[in-house]
C-alpha cells in the first residue's frame, strides 16, 4: 500500500485519503520525525530547509486531531507574509477538499489588505482553523471578533523570517491570549540565537528536530562563473541565451541592487519582473499573479522570495550576488529542483565570495566552474587555482634553497650571490616540471 509509511507514523484513514490525492509516495525526513510527536501533543521545533515538506509535516497531524463536533478555533497557523499565509491557506483548503470535508471543516484566512468589517462579519461563526499574519489575527482578537483560547495548537511558520520582520512580538501577544498548555509548533529554515528567548518563554521541553542540510537534491547542478571585470547584465544575458529557462529567479543582495539589475536586464531585452519587500502589498500581489500566469521568464528578487514566497515551476536560480552565509545559499537554491524536478543553480562570483565558496565545498557541495563561450557553458579553472599556484611556488622556493651551496666562510656580497643561485635552480626546476607536463 502506497501510504503504509504514513500509516506507520500514526496517520489515520481520512488523512491517508488526502495523502493519496496529494500523490505523496513516502514521508520526507522532516515529516517522518515530527508527525509522531505532534500527534502525541508535544511542542516541536522543526528545522529544515525550504522545500523539505515542512508544511504538510504539521498540517497532516493537526487535521487528524480536528474535532468537527466542536464549532470553535482548534488550531492557529501564523506566517510572516501575506503571500505565505495565502499559500498555507490554499494548502488547508486542499486538505479539506481531498478529505471530502467541505462544509464540515471550516477555515478562515486573516491577512491585511482586506476589508476589516467584512472579516469581522465572517467570524461570527468561529472557524476550526485560522491561518494568517500575526498582526491581523491579533487585530481580530483585540476587536473581540475572534477568540483563540479554545485552540489546542499554535503554529509559527518561517520563524526566522518572523523574527527578521519584527512580527515575533505579535506572536508573543497572541500566545498570552492562548491556553497556557497550548501545543506550539515552530518551523524554520534557521534558528537564530534571538529566537532562544522566545523558546524559553513558551516551550517547555520541546522536541527539537533538525534535518542536516544535504544542500540540494541530486537532481540539481551548481555552476559557478567568475564575474571578473564584466557587467552583470551582459553576463546574465549570455547565460539566458544558453539556458532558455522555464522560469528563472535571479537573486540580488538588496532592494537597490535588485532595482538596478532589473533596469540592466530590461535594456538587454530580457522579459523580467521584480519582487522584493519594498513593493507595496497590492503591487507584490499583482506581480506574483503575473509570475504564476507565466508573464515573465525571469524574476529578479531578494531573499524575501527565497523563504516567504512559494513560486512554482522554477527551473533555474541565478545568483547575481552570492549571499554572505551558507544558509541563504541553501534557501535560494531550494526554490528549484522541487517535487522531483530537475534544476540548475548558477552563481556569479568575485574574489570577495571565496570564503563562502570554500565553506560550501567543505560541506560537500559539488560545484562545476564554468564560463560562457559562443552560447555554451565551457569548463573554467576553479576559484582556488591562484592559491594552488602560490603553494607550488613556495614548494619550488624551498626545494631550490635546499640545493644552494652553503659557504662556511662568509665573503662580501654572499647573500646576493646565494639568492642568484637560488633563482637559477628554481628556474631549472620549474622548466623540468613544465617539460614533464
Amino acid at each position: 500500500m502506497r501510504n503504509s509509511n504514513f500509516e506507520s507514523l500514526g496517520i489515520g484513514s481520512d488523512i491517508l485519503q488526502v495523502i493519496d490525492q496529494l500523490q505523496f509516495k513516502k514521508p520526507t525526513e522532516i515529516q517522518q520525525k515530527v508527525i509522531p510527536p505532534i500527534l502525541a501533543g508535544e511542542s516541536v521545533i522543526g528545522q529544515s530547509r525550504t522545500g523539505s515538506g515542512k508544511t504538510h509535516s504539521f498540517l497532516l497531524p493537526l487535521f487528524q486531531q480536528l474535532d468537527s463536533t466542536k464549532q470553535e478555533v482548534q488550531f492557529v497557523i501564523t506566517a510572516p507574509t501575506r503571500e505565505l499565509a495565502t499559500q498555507l491557506y490554499e494548502e488547508v483548503k486542499k486538505v479539506i477538499s481531498y478529505a471530502g470535508k467541505d462544509g464540515v471543516w471550516s477555515s478562515k484566512l486573516l491577512i491585511g489588505g482586506t476589508d476589516k468589517q467584512k472579516m469581522i462579519d465572517k467570524l461570527k461563526t468561529p472557524p476550526h482553523i485560522v491561518v494568517g499574519t500575526p498582526g491581523r489575527i491579533l487585530d481580530m482578537v483585540k476587536s473581540e471578533a475572534l477568540s483563540i483560547y479554545s485552540a489546542n495548537s499554535f503554529v509559527v511558520d518561517e520563524a526566522d523570517l518572523m523574527l527578521d520582520l519584527g512580527f515575533i512580538q505579535e506572536v508573543d501577544q497572541l500566545l498570552v491570549r492562548a491556553k497556557s498548555d497550548i501545543q506550539i509548533l515552530v518551523f524554520s529554515a534557521t534558528i537564530p540565537e534571538k529566537l532562544q528567548h522566545f523558546f524559553k518563554k513558551y516551550l517547555e521541553n520541546p522536541t527539537y528536530v533538525k534535518i542536516e542540510e544535504h544542500f540540494s537534491p541530486e537532481t540539481m547542478e551548481h555552476r559557478f562563473i567568475a564575474l571578473k571585470h564584466r557587467d552583470k547584465g551582459e553576463l546574465i544575458k549570455g547565460i539566458s541565451n544558453t539556458i532558455q529557462p522555464y522560469l528563472a529567479l535571479i537573486f540580488a543582495n538588496g532592494k537597490k541592487e535588485a532595482d538596478s539589475l532589473v533596469d540592466q536586464l530590461l535594456s538587454e531585452g530580457l522579459n523580467v519582473g521584480i519582487i522584493h519587500g519594498g513593493l507595496a502589498p497590492r503591487e507584490r500581489k499583482r506581480v506574483l499573479k503575473e509570475i504564476q500566469n507565466l508573464r515573465y521568464e525571469y524574476v529578479v528578487c531578494t531573499d524575501l522570495a527565497s523563504r516567504g514566497i512559494d513560486i512554482k515551476g522554477v527551473s533555474h536560480v541565478i545568483n547575481a550576488d552570492l549571499p554572505k552565509e551558507e544558509e541563504f545559499y541553501i534557501h535560494r537554491v531550494g526554490r528549484t529542483a522541487r517535487a522531483g524536478l530537475e534544476g540548475t543553480a548558477i552563481s556569479l562570483y568575485t574574489e570577495e565570495d571565496l570564503p563562502l565558496i570554500e565553506k560550501l565545498e567543505k560541506k560537500g557541495l559539488q560545484i562545476s566552474y564554468v564560463d560562457i563561450n559562443n552560447g555554451e557553458f565551457v569548463e573554467a579553472k576553479p576559484w582556488n587555482t591562484r592559491k594552488l599556484r602560490k603553494n607550488t611556488t613556495t614548494n619550488l622556493e624551498n626545494e631550490a634553497w635546499k640545493q644552494v651551496r652553503k659557504v662556511k666562510k662568509v665573503k662580501p656580497g654572499y647573500k646576493k650571490k646565494m639568492k642568484k643561485e637560488q633563482e637559477n635552480i628554481k628556474r631549472r626546476l620549474g622548466n623540468k616540471k613544465y617539460k614533464k607536463k
